[in-house]
């Protein structure tokens, strides 16, 4: 039960900083796809909770810390914008597991000044359905044996 428990909790930590993490290491050990949901949306969940109400404090003791002089518009922060203006807090969200981390979508939204509550919630439905895609996708993907073999 505790080697069960340590290896929850290191996926569960990796999961605080990379989304994928969750279905991949779940399905390496052994977790059904229940498990991988919990841990997985439970790890981007505490990102997401911990920055959205630590988010101003960071934000303005890092950018005290960090002097160093960036460009204001990155073609980066352009197609952040253009997704922010297209879909707004949805494309963003549902973005985050794909291409941001955690972390960074849930800066990206708290930057442009978003419910705290949007947050948690729009980040909780996306969680929720990327795991379940990713955790069903790798499931069925097993079932190949080429992939079986490979992955064993």
């Amino acid at each position: 039960m505790s080697e069960y428990l340590i290896t929850f909790a290191g996926i569960y930590f990796l999961c605080l900083f990379k989304f994928i993490a969750g279905p991949l290491l779940g399905a390496a050990a052994g977790y059904g796809l229940i498990e991988i949901i919990l841990v997985t949306v439970s790890g981007m969940m505490t990102s997401v909770f911990l920055f959205t109400f630590l988010g101003e404090w960071f934000k303005k003791n890092w950018t005290i810390i960090i002097k160093k002089k960036s460009k204001k518009f990155s073609k980066r922060t352009r197609n952040t914008i253009k997704v922010w203006k297209k879909f707004g807090i949805w494309g963003i969200a549902l973005l985050t597991p794909l291409i941001l981390t955690p972390i960074g979508g849930t800066v990206v939204l708290t930057s442009f000044g978003v419910a705290k509550k949007k947050i948690l919630f729009s980040m909780l439905i996306s969680a929720l359905l990327w795991s379940f895609i990713f955790g069903l996708s790798i499931e069925e993907l097993l079932k190949i044996p080429l992939l079986r073999e490979l992955w064993t």
